[in-house]
């Protein structure tokens, strides 16, 4: 039989056991939604019952409700084929695996989830220690129907009579194909290296460190379905937090998690994770550097200190028939002594009320004849009945709500777009040009937040502290089913499982801002230090361990194989990074195409037009989506050109916006330019020329390039 004939007799073996998962996975969903349908019928039949039994039978339903939902969302969870795997050992026997655990109504294994550890064989089974297996075999599919098949013989001298293998290998093939919208997830081609990450224990910090294109975040993400599988009820309901550099990586990895049935991962970009701030604008490098050091924490402590600028600078009230005068000097003094306590503003109002009644009665007690009196009971009875007095007055206390108000982190961090004041609060942290653009930063109040400004409003969120809560009537019991989603609190910080991508890119007040939602958590930190656009890693350092906490168990793998680039891509971007990076801090790129990337020497004048002929010539080229990277000046002007072109396909953003991202063909426009505007000198540049997966265009106006 010719292997063309093999292989189509062997697709069509594997079809009709895929055939008779789909049609056991419509009787599951039929179940689960007549489960559904009896909670609803049972919440109907509730109305007419006492009190008690009416909120437990509510409690049944949305117990049932729940898990019927649940089974639902994984069952018609999106995936390019259920069933991905299998495996014959030398039992006799041959297991499939697949995205999900399906069982007939007998209860005998029809697929068997990928993250159970009968299926650990499927990733971790070498020709060297092959675990029992002798044919392992990837299934590739379009939706319910089986397209290809790649076998890999791991014990030839158990193979039977009769046992077919066919194919070149899945991973190779899969590397090929287009990339979309969205990053899909490998569970059908995870490599044994990744596995091991994906793997490993929960407690501690686990860290995953690779060069580009070594899959650290879909190991990091199928990591978190991992956990999930094995420890839901600790890590399902305190929850799982991934934090990623930007809402569009957020965006990109977004179909991951729920392709492989997991919804209830939170997502968050480090400008979105402060609940009510969305900050998507970037700093210049220069400006991001000194708001992300540490030295923004005296700067930011000294300037809540500050009174605001509507506060009234003097306080006259009268006291039995005399006026008591408070001047702008005595009230400064009056608001140092009240911070010096080391209380949070916004919690100190009574010590702020406190201080000035004192205050007042020293002043009145001045202005007495017998001042120098040296009779302590009755100057405290003086001072008790001054202080009862005014304690109770309505002007007191309106002079008390506007002089020491409650304080918003917006408004704070507004202020410092006064250079008087910003000078003020650094005292001698920064350096006259640092000041002057770090107030220009904040001199527009119309501005929304950038990156960096979230974790300086997280930071001012704690140091200012809760305002004081209004009391509100208890609440009648409501046993009516409701219909909102379960939310977490705000700022919420007992997460029980916290994955940081692109770690090497975060300053130190971004690690103290994630280090909150972590107290109790377990961490999977991914990042690569040759990538890393943070000019100061030992500060950042300093602060991740600080964000971490005291965690006894740290364990780290480093990926070393790129599957993303091919070898002729990687070698350019290996060139340009080389004099800030050793050969061994650089991942290896097993793949080849015979492409080389195309260097684009032009005229200054035709740089525009050069790289909208570029991108014309990639979309061309690829089937996917096509990324053009360039420098965040410059960002605006290519948007505008290429704006007739493709819009489903083409991207423009700039070198940190690449960050974690990939693209079937990408254009990186003048890399001298994106090279200078970072303050890590060709990192950035580094990581633009690593997104291309298949065809690689350089456009500059340096006729030296690369030097």
């Amino acid at each position: 039989m010719s292997q063309a004939s093999v292989r189509e007799t062997e697709i069509e073996a594997e079809q009709a056991h895929i055939d008779l998962v789909y049609a056991r996975v419509e009787e599951m969903r039929a179940e689960a939604q007549a489960m559904r349908d009896r909670g609803d019928r049972l919440a109907h039949g509730a109305r007419n019952e006492a009190v008690f039994e009416q909120a437990a039978m509510l409690f049944e339903r949305d117990v049932m409700v729940y898990h019927a939902n649940q089974i639902l969302r994984s069952l018609d969870a999106e995936h390019e084929g259920l069933v991905f795997g299998r495996l014959d050992d030398t039992s006799g026997e041959a297991m499939h695996v697949g995205r999900l655990g399906v069982r007939d109504a007998n209860f005998d294994n029809l697929v068997t989830d990928w993250r159970a550890p009968a299926a650990a064989a499927f990733y971790q089974a070498t020709a060297e220690r092959p675990m029992d297996v002798i044919r392992r075999r990837v299934i590739r599919s379009t939706g319910q129907s089986v397209v290809d098949i790649d076998d890999d013989l791991l014990m030839p001298e158990h193979r039977p009579d009769g046992m077919a293998v066919v194919g070149e290998g899945a991973l190779m093939a899969s590397l090929a194909r287009a990339r979309g919208e969205t990053m899909r997830d490998i569970v059908a081609t995870i490599q044994k290296e990744q596995d091991e990450v994906i793997r490993a224990p929960w407690r501690g910090v686990t860290e995953i460190t690779g060069g580009p294109g070594t899959g650290k975040t879909a190991v990091a993400l199928h990591r978190v379905a991992y956990l999930l599988y094995r420890d839901r009820r600790r890590m399902g309901g305190a929850g799982v937090l991934v934090v990623g550099p930007s809402a569009a990586f957020t965006s990109y990895i977004s179909r991951v998690l729920p392709s492989m049935g997991e919804d209830s991962v939170e997502l968050r970009a480090v400008g979105d994770l402060l609940d009510g701030v969305e900050a998507t604008r970037l700093d210049p490098a220069p400006v991001a550097a000194v708001k992300g050091s540490l030295r923004m924490r005296r700067v930011l402590k000294q300037a809540m200190r500050d009174a605001p600028p509507d506060a009234p600078t003097e306080l006259r009230i009268v006291y039995r028939g005399e006026v008591l005068k408070l001047t702008a000097r005595e009230l400064t003094k009056v608001r140092r002594s009240v911070h010096s306590a080391g209380r949070a503003p916004n919690e100190s109002r009574v010590d702020a009320a406190e201080a000035l009644l004192e205050a007042l009665w020293r002043k009145a007690e001045s202005y007495r004849d017998d001042a120098g009196s040296s009779d302590p009971a009755a100057a405290n009875s003086r001072r008790i009945d001054l202080i009862t007095e005014l304690g109770e007055r309505i002007d007191f206390h309106r002079f008390v709500v506007v002089w020491w108000r409650i304080l918003e982190p917006a408004e704070v961090l507004a202020w410092l777009g006064d250079r008087r004041r910003l000078a003020r609060a650094a005292g001698n942290s920064f350096t006259a040009d640092e000041l002057t653009a770090l107030a220009a930063s904040w001199a527009d109040p119309t501005l929304p937040p950038t990156v960096a400004d979230a974790a300086l409003l997280d930071e001012l969120r704690l140091l200012l502290g809760r305002p004081p809560k209004r009391r509100r009537r208890r609440p009648h019991l409501d046993v009516r089913p409701s219909t909102s989603s379960y939310r977490r609190p705000d700022h919420y910080d007992e997460y029980s499982h916290i994955v940081v991508d692109e770690a090497q890119d975060l300053s130190p007040m971004q690690w103290r801002m994630i280090g909150r939602r972590g107290r109790w958590a377990s961490w999977t930190v991914v990042g690569d230090p040759v990538q890393s656009s943070w000019p100061d890693p030992a500060e950042a350092e300093r602060a991740r361990i600080g964000a971490l906490g005291p965690r006894t168990t740290r364990r780290r793998f480093t990926l070393r194989t790129n599957y993303r680039n091919s070898a002729e891509i990687f070698r350019l971007a290996a060139s340009v990074v080389a004099r800030v990076a050793t050969p061994d801090q650089l991942p290896h790129a097993v793949r080849t195409t015979g492409i080389d990337p195309i260097v684009h020497v032009v005229p200054p004048a035709e740089l525009t037009d050069a790289t909208v002929a570029a991108a014309k010539q990639l979309l061309s080229e690829v089937d996917g989506v096509v990324g053009i990277i360039t420098s965040a000046a410059r960002v605006s002007e290519v948007r505008n050109a290429v704006a007739t072109l493709e819009p489903g396909r083409l991207r423009v953003v700039d070198g940190l916006e690449a960050k974690g991202l990939e693209y079937d063909g990408v254009a990186v426009v003048e890399p001298a330019e994106l090279e200078a505007e970072s303050t890590t000198g060709p990192r950035t540049l580094y990581v633009a020329l690593t997104r291309a997966t298949q065809r690689l265009t350089v456009v500059t106006a340096d006729p030296k390039w690369p030097r």
